[in-house]
């Protein structure tokens, strides 16, 4: 069985001062269009590529300014910004960014953007009347009014990297909860 070669997409805030590199495929892209997407980004919606912390890095000497906002879910959302241009680079959804990142696709190099679309759009219900997802339809891609399961969207890969995740999680909240006690 041949094994796919994935070569490293890169990215950067818009005056570059910070950039970065993934190293794995994402495990999902959602197109986010909940009004609160729309307000953080000022447009008609997010695209969030989420991939596992540990296949993302920071290349630039400098590093994101990180920012809690509040969240829909009430969880809240870790936003990391360029110190200089302030662009919106990743995120992290209810949690610190120790196990997944949410990249903003748009910080993507011209050509590594060329390999993104998003696999959902999610919270349609919210999105802008001027949006026509019909060609996305067309190509397959799932068009949800709020959230989703993974194991309806996501590839058998992914999700299979993604249980490899979970465990890893169970395992550090067992240590923690152990150096606690």
């Amino acid at each position: 069985m041949a094994t796919e070669t994935f070569t490293p997409l890169k990215g950067h805030c818009a005056c570059k001062t910070i950039t970065y590199e993934v190293l794995a495929s994402f495990l999902c892209i959602n197109c986010c269009h909940c009004t609160w997407c729309q307000r953080e980004t000022g447009t008609a919606f997010a695209l969030n590529a989420i991939i596992e912390s540990s296949n993302f890095r920071i290349t630039s000497e400098a590093k994101p300014v990180l920012i809690d906002t509040p969240s829909a879910s009430g969880d809240g959302q870790m936003i990391a910004r360029c110190p200089n241009c302030y662009v919106v680079v990743y995120s992290d959804y209810g949690g610190d960014g120790t196990w997944t990142t949410f990249v903003r696709a748009g910080t993507l190099d011209d050509e590594s953007k060329k390999t993104v679309k998003p696999d959902i759009h999610i919270y349609t219900s919210t999105k802008m009347d001027w949006v026509d997802l019909t060609s996305e339809k067309e190509r397959g891609v799932p068009v949800v009014e709020g959230t989703y399961r993974a194991s309806q969207v996501w590839r058998k890969d992914a999700l299979e990297r993604f249980d490899v995740l979970k465990q890893k999680m169970a395992e550090a909240k067992e240590v923690k909860e152990g150096k606690e006690k």
